[in-house]
C-alpha cells in the first residue's frame, strides 16, 4: 500500500510539472516542443489556393529596376497589371514622402484598382511622426464592431504595440483599407502563427489578410466566442494569445510571380482575375525573410498562408483540452504498468509502443481533420514518468530482493529463490490457503545422545547432522522452515509454486536417509553412536504466510495438516520404519516410488482414520519385500490370520521386516485388523 500511494504521489507530482510547463511555455521546453510538432508540416499533402498569387520582387527585378526602394512610377506601372485582382494586398509600406509625380503615379494606380489594402506596421519603437488626418484615415479600417463585442467576459486576446509606421497620406487616401502586416514570433524565433489583429491607440486594427477577406466577401468580422471569429460564415479559431496557427503548404507550391515579368507583360492579366494578390518583396537585403517550420520564406507567404488556409478549409484546430489530458495519461501509464507488469523490458515497450501509436494517430488526425495537438509534452511526461517509475521500482526491488535473500537465503535453494526476489508479494503480512506438502525429521533416542556428549560436542555432532539434511530438502525445491531441537521442519510449494511438491518432499525423504548413511558411516568410525530418524511427509491445505506482528514475523504455516505430518513423523517409532507417508501425500504423487499400506490409524486430536504407508528405497529389495508384504496384509485383512503370519514371520526373518514384526505381535495379541487409535509418544 505505502509504495502504490509512493507511485501516486510520483504521477502526481510529475503531471503537474509537466502541465505548468507546457501552459507556463516555459524555456527551453517551448522551443523544443515547437520544433518537435514542425515535422506535421513534412507531412502535409494538402495544396494552397489558387485564388492567391503572390507577385514578388524578386532579384530579376532588382537586378532591372535596381536596388530598392524603386521610383514609385515603376511600382506603379506593374501594380497596373494587376487590375483584374479582386484585392491587391501591398504587403509593403511607403512611410517617407518622395517627387509629387511619383506619389501621384502610385496612388492613382492603387485607386483604380477594384480593392487594395495597404499595409503598415506596428511595432514598440519608432521616429515617425503621425499627423491627426493620417491617424483619422488610418482608423477608418479599424474593427469598431469586433472591439465593441468585447466584454469583461470575453477579453481581448489581441497583442499590441504603442506605436506605428503607415504609408504617407496620398497613399493612405489610395488605398480602399489599411491593414497591419506585423508578425510575432515564437520562442524560438520562427513564425508559426499569424495575428489577426492588433491593437494601436486603444483601437483594433485587422491585419492584411482579414482586411483582404473583408473587402473579398463585401462581409465583415464578429466575435463567437472568446476563442472563435466568424468570416463570410467561415470560422477562425484563436489560441490563448488570439492568434491562429499557420498551416504550412510546400514552398515550391505557393503561386510566385516574378514582378519583372508583370510589369513587362509577360504575365497573363486573366492569370489574376478575381484573385487575391499579394505584392511584396524577396530580393535578400530589401525584403523581409523570415524563419518558419518549412525553411526561411518571405514574410509575405505568411498572409499568403493564412488566406488559402481560410479560403481552402485549411485553418488548423487546437482542442484546448486534448493536449492536457494526453500530458495525464501519459504520465499516468508508466505507473499503471509498474504496477500491472513486471518485466521491465515489457513495461518499456509498451510505453513506447503506446505512445508512437498516439503519434501516429495525432499526425493522422493532422492530416486528415487539419486538428494540432502538441505531443512533445505528452513524449515528455512518459519519459520522466517512466524513468522516474522505473528508478523507484528498481530501488524498491533492491531493497526487496536484499530483505528476501537476507531473510531466506539459508532456508531455500538459489533456483527458488530467485524465483522469490522476482515475486517478493508472496511475502506480504498475512497468509492463503494453498497445498503443501509437509515434511517432519526427528532424531530417535536424542535424549541419552545429549546426555552422554559435552554441550560442544552436541552443538558440532547437530551441526554435522543438520547440513546434509538441509540440503537434502533445498536441492529438492523445499522451504526449511525451522529446527526444533533435534527436529527438521520443511514445507514444499511455498512461497514459490513447485509442481509435483509431493514428489519433491519424497525425493528428499530418501536422499536424507542415504546421506544419514554416510554420516553414520563417518560417526562410527570416529566411535560416536549412530543417528536413527523418522521422517513423515502429509499433504494437505494450510496456511502459509508471514504471520506474526508488523515488525517482528516468521514466513510459516499452520493447520491440521501441519500437525498430522508431525504426528506421522511419531509414529514411525511405532512401525519401526524411517519414513511414513499419509494417503493424501499418496495421491498427489505422479513419480513411481515403492509404498506399502501400513495400516488406518486415528492420531491424538483427529476423530477420522488416515492411512499410513512405508516410503521404501527404490531397490530390488524393497520390492521383494513389497510383495510378499501387500500378499500377507491382503490376507490378514481378509480374516486369514494363519496365513498372514507365516507370511509377515517369513519377511521378519529373511529381512528383519519391523511392519512385518509389528502384525505378528498384533497376530499373537488375537487382534484382528482395524482401524487403530494411537496415542501420540
Amino acid at each position: 500500500m505505502r509504495e502504490k500511494l509512493l507511485y501516486l504521489l510520483l504521477f502526481l507530482t510529475i503531471s503537474l510539472w509537466m502541465l505548468f510547463l507546457q501552459i507556463n511555455r516555459v524555456e527551453p521546453f517551448e522551443s523544443f516542443s515547437l520544433r518537435f510538432n514542425d515535422v506535421n508540416f513534412e507531412l502535409q499533402k494538402k495544396i494552397p489556393s489558387k485564388e492567391i498569387v503572390f507577385v514578388a520582387v524578386d532579384e530579376p527585378s532588382v537586378n532591372v529596376y535596381g536596388r530598392w526602394p524603386w521610383n514609385r512610377e515603376v511600382l506603379a506601372k506593374g501594380i497596373d497589371a494587376l487590375s483584374a485582382a479582386d484585392v491587391v494586398l501591398m504587403d509593403m509600406i511607403f512611410s517617407e514622402p518622395t517627387s509629387h509625380s511619383s506619389e501621384y503615379a502610385l496612388a492613382k494606380s492603387l485607386s483604380n484598382l477594384n480593392a487594395s489594402v495597404c499595409g503598415f506596421f506596428l511595432r514598440h519603437n519608432s521616429t515617425q511622426v503621425l499627423d491627426e488626418e493620417a491617424l483619422e484615415l488610418l482608423s477608418d479600417s479599424s474593427l469598431d464592431l469586433l472591439d465593441s463585442q468585447i466584454s469583461e467576459h470575453l477579453e481581448p486576446r489581441f497583442a499590441s504595440a504603442p506605436y506605428a509606421e503607415i504609408n504617407i497620406l496620398p497613399i493612405l487616401k489610395a488605398c480602399t483599407l489599411s491593414g497591419s502586416f506585423s508578425t510575432i514570433r515564437a520562442e524560438d524565433d520562427k513564425l508559426r502563427e499569424y495575428p489577426i489583429a492588433m491593437y494601436f491607440n486603444d483601437t483594433l486594427y485587422p491585419s492584411l489578410a482579414i482586411q483582404g477577406l473583408r473587402l473579398k466577401f463585401d462581409k465583415d468580422i464578429s466575435r463567437v466566442d472568446s476563442s472563435s471569429l466568424d468570416l463570410a460564415h467561415h470560422s477562425i479559431r484563436l489560441n490563448r494569445d488570439g492568434l491562429v496557427r499557420l498551416n504550412f503548404y510546400k514552398l515550391e507550391q505557393y503561386d510566385i510571380v516574378s514582378f519583372l515579368d508583370v510589369s513587362r507583360g509577360k504575365i497573363d492579366p486573366q492569370h489574376f482575375k478575381d484573385k487575391i494578390v499579394i505584392l511584396g518583396i524577396t530580393e535578400v537585403g530589401a525584403g523581409d525573410i523570415v524563419n518558419t517550420p518549412i525553411g526561411a520564406i518571405a514574410g509575405s507567404l505568411l498572409h499568403y498562408t493564412f488566406l488559402s488556409n481560410f479560403l481552402e478549409g485549411h485553418l488548423l484546430y487546437e482542442p484546448t483540452n486534448i493536449g492536457l489530458i494526453l500530458i495525464l495519461a501519459m504520465t499516468l501509464l508508466p505507473l499503471i504498468l509498474v504496477l500491472l507488469i513486471k518485466n521491465v523490458l515489457t513495461r518499456t515497450l509498451i510505453n513506447l509502443f503506446v505512445y508512437l501509436l498516439l503519434y501516429i494517430s495525432v499526425h493522422y488526425l493532422f492530416i486528415s481533420q487539419m486538428i494540432y495537438i502538441d505531443l512533445f509534452y505528452p513524449l515528455l511526461g512518459v519519459l520522466v514518468s517512466m524513468a522516474t517509475m522505473e528508478a523507484v521500482a528498481f530501488n524498491l526491488q533492491e531493497r526487496r530482493s536484499r530483505f528476501v535473500r537476507g531473510a531466506f537465503s539459508s532456508y531455500l535453494s538459489e533456483d527458488l529463490l530467485k524465483q522469490l526476489i522476482k515475486n517478493p508479494q508472496a511475502l506480504s503480512l498475512g497468509g492463503e490457503k494453498k497445498e503443501l506438502s509437509i515434511l517432519f525429521s526427528d532424531i530417535r533416542g536424542f535424549t541419552s545422545i545429549s546426555e552422554s556428549m559435552d554441550a560442544q560436542s552436541l552443538v558440532n555432532l547437530l551441526n554435522r547432522y543438520f547440513t546434509p539434511m538441509t540440503n537434502a530438502v533445498l536441492e529438492h525445491k523445499g522451504m526449511l522452515d525451522k529446527y526444533i531441537g533435534d527436529a527438521v521442519m520443511a514445507f514444499y510449494n511455498a512461497p514459490v509454486d513447485v509442481k509435483n511438491h509431493a514428489d519433491e518432499a519424497c525425493l528428499s525423504a530418501l536422499e536424507m536417509i542415504k546421506r544419514l548413511a554416510l554420516l553414520n558411516t563417518q560417526l562410527i568410525q570416529e566411535g560416536i553412536s549412530p543417528i536413527e530418524i523418522g521422517i513423515g511427509i502429509n499433504t494437505a491445505d494450510v496456511i502459509v504466510g508471514n504471520i506474526g506482528a508488523d515488525k517482528r514475523f516468521n514466513y510459516t504455516i499452520i493447520g491440521d495438516g501441519v500437525n498430522l505430518a508431525s504426528r506421522v513423523e511419531s509414529l514411525t517409532k511405532n512401525y519401526g520404519v524411517k519414513i511414513l507417508i499419509t494417503e493424501f501425500t499418496l495421491r498427489s504423487l505422479e513419480m513411481h516410488f515403492i509404498c506399502r499400506e501400513i495400516e488406518s490409524v486415528i492420531v491424538k486430536g483427529k476423530d477420522e482414520a488416515v492411512v499410513l504407508y512405508e516410503l521404501m528405497p527404490t531397490n530390488e529389495e524393497s520390492k521383494n519385500i513389497k510383495k510378499i508384504y501387500d500378499e500377507a496384509l491382503f490376507v490378514y485383512k481378509t480374516g486369514d490370520s494363519p496365513r498372514a503370519k507365516t507370511l509377515f514371520l517369513e519377511l521378519t526373518k529373511r529381512y528383519n521386516d519391523s511392519p512385518s514384526n509389528y502384525f505378528v505381535k498384533n497376530i499373537e495379541a488375537g487382534k484382528s485388523w482395524s482401524v487403530h487409535k494411537m496415542d501420540e509418544k
